[in-house]
């Protein structure tokens, strides 16, 4: 399950703006790199929406099926807002609906089709 937990607005490179809904799944723990303890944490994947700002405000708190996954990308920088520090990060988390997931494990790919 997901839920959305705010929105907020994108400015394009052009100048055009769109709203997003932040969407967050369960928590997880996860283990630290930095110091090997445990800490609990939650996934949050931004989802663009044809919404306007009055129905995201309103979708606040709603739930429905689906996970957010890590995925792979190409690397770039990101800047923590907290403490302004830069990181390189070569990922980025997306929402998939649960169903696309199962399919895609149970898929065999025409390669390995003999």
């Amino acid at each position: 399950m997901v839920t959305i937990v705010d929105y907020k607005s994108i400015e394009k490179e052009d100048g055009e703006s769109f709203l997003v809904l932040v969407l967050q799944g369960g928590i997880e723990p996860v283990k630290s790199q930095a110091t090997g303890k445990v800490y609990f944490t939650a996934r949050t994947a931004n989802v663009p929406a044809t919404f306007d700002e009055i129905t995201c405000r309103s979708l606040v708190g709603s739930q429905f099926e689906g996970i957010i996954r890590k995925v792979k990308s190409e690397p770039y920088q990101y800047t923590i807002k907290e403490t302004g520090e830069i990181v390189k990060l070569d990922y980025r988390y997306e929402y998939v609906i649960d169903t696309d997931e199962i399919i895609k494990d149970q898929v065999i790919e025409e390669e390995f089709v003999a």
